[in-house]
């Protein structure tokens, strides 16, 4: 499934500030309907080491009010969590629509079938059985009233040594490479044979999942943004209004008048003061 993603899709950057205000706007508009008809939205984040999350969750949520959002940046479970199925705490972390109506995971309970499965951390009978655990927990989830929305981010893996080499190299990003990343890195091949079989059998019509063209970070914001509002305009059955987005270059085009404009004026009103204080020094020498 994965080697027929079109990874060369991108976008100018006109296109990429015009759709990602539009997105941002309508998802705002939308997360208070959320509010209103007292719903949760689940949104789902997995994919490649590298892959963009934290830069594609930080635009999804940038215009939202942050009283009616969370994000869980999921780890390996420790204490408490450690001692139950790997599914409580996610159970657990889940908030009523009064208290948080979109609720953000990245990381998931898909780790019990993609590291879990290929580090060793479960048996074969254990990762095998997740799939139908997975499903009946998303499937109470949707019948609750609960929209789930599930995105793998996805870059080949020239562009993500490439994003590597790019952390290592540059001091303020190096804190976010590691070594278990260069490990994970070296075992490409079973962990895109556990994803193929992760979206194959857990894509299902209650909580289809949404393959996101990574390589180009800007394409692959819009396109989570997008079908965020696509998911919330279905399942609500509201469509937000269309926001009037000034292009990039036109903003840039005023810039540009408005400097030369003051300027302009600057240079204008120092040549009268100029005349001024000659005209002063004409009279005093009379």
């Amino acid at each position: 499934m994965l080697e027929t993603i079109d990874l060369s899709k991108s976008l100018t950057r006109e296109e990429y500030v015009q759709n990602l205000l539009c997105y941002q706007l309508q998802l705002r508009e939308l997360a208070y309907q959320l509010y209103v008809q007292k719903r949760t939205l689940a949104v789902v984040y997995e994919g490649w080491d590298a892959g963009g999350k934290g830069g594609n969750i930080k635009r999804v949520t940038e215009k939202l009010d942050p009283r009616g959002y969370e994000v869980f940046s999921i780890a390996a479970p420790k204490g408490e969590d450690a001692t139950h199925h790997y599914l409580w705490r996610f159970w657990r972390r889940l908030k009523p629509p009064d208290e948080k109506q979109i609720i953000i995971f990245d990381r998931t309970w898909y780790g019990r079938v993609m590291v879990e499965r290929v580090e060793g951390f479960c048996t074969e009978e254990e990762w095998k059985r997740a799939y139908r655990e997975i499903n009946e927990f998303e499937r109470q989830l949707a019948d609750f009233g609960m929209i789930l929305a599930k995105f793998w981010i996805h870059i080949s893996p020239e562009e993500q040594l490439r994003r590597f080499e790019t952390r290592r190299d540059t001091p303020y990003k190096a804190w976010k490479l590691t070594e278990e990343d260069w490990r994970n890195r070296a075992k490409w091949g079973p962990y895109e044979e556990a994803v193929n079989d992760m979206l194959l059998r857990t894509s299902t019509a209650t909580a289809p999942w949404t393959i996101v063209e990574g390589n180009g970070k800007w394409f692959a914001r819009v396109k989570t943004l997008r079908t965020l509002v696509e998911v919330l305009s279905r399942e609500l059955d509201y469509q937000p209004s269309e926001p009037q987005v000034t292009s990039v270059q036109s903003k840039e085009d005023d810039m540009a008048r408005k400097g030369k404009k003051g300027k302009k004026g600057k240079k204008g009103k120092k040549g009268k003061k100029g005349k001024k204080k000659e005209k002063e020094r004409a009279e005093k020498s009379m």
